[in-house]
């Protein structure tokens, strides 16, 4: 925790979209486990939108791919325009992403929050300065 404390980790607010309910609630309790609040988790395209909308702060992103048949990339946007770092998590092939995302990582499942979240909020996104 001294290490998550040092990063600036602990009390981060990290969205979670996943729609596979098992692996939104591993997530979410590694994430809490960590020290950081966890918005959501969203198992759709427009809950995470909505979550987006809110006053609710959001400082970084998991992100499935495929979310019922419905794919994420619009939130992926939002994110961007937001300048809020995230992850691309999917069980698919990762070069199948839109070339707009190239920058983007894209992990595997299944998937250590820890690792993630910590390269995802100590560094910046594209567009996001420091």
């Amino acid at each position: 925790m001294q290490a998550l404390a040092e990063a600036g980790l602990i009390g981060r607010c990290v969205l979670v979209v996943e729609d596979d309910f098992l692996i939104a609630i591993h997530l979410s309790d590694a994430l809490s486990e960590l020290g950081m609040q966890v918005v959501g988790p969203a198992a759709s395209v427009s809950q995470a939108l909505a979550l987006l909308s809110t006053p609710q702060q959001v400082d970084a992103a998991l992100l499935d791919v495929n979310l019922g048949g419905e794919l994420v990339y619009a939130v992926a946007d939002a994110l961007l325009a937001r300048a809020i770092p995230f992850v691309f998590v999917t069980g698919y092939d990762t070069h199948c992403l839109p070339v707009r995302f190239a920058g983007i990582a894209c992990r595997q499942k299944p998937l250590h929050p820890l690792d993630e979240i910590r390269r995802l909020l100590t560094v910046s996104a594209p567009g996001r300065s420091g």
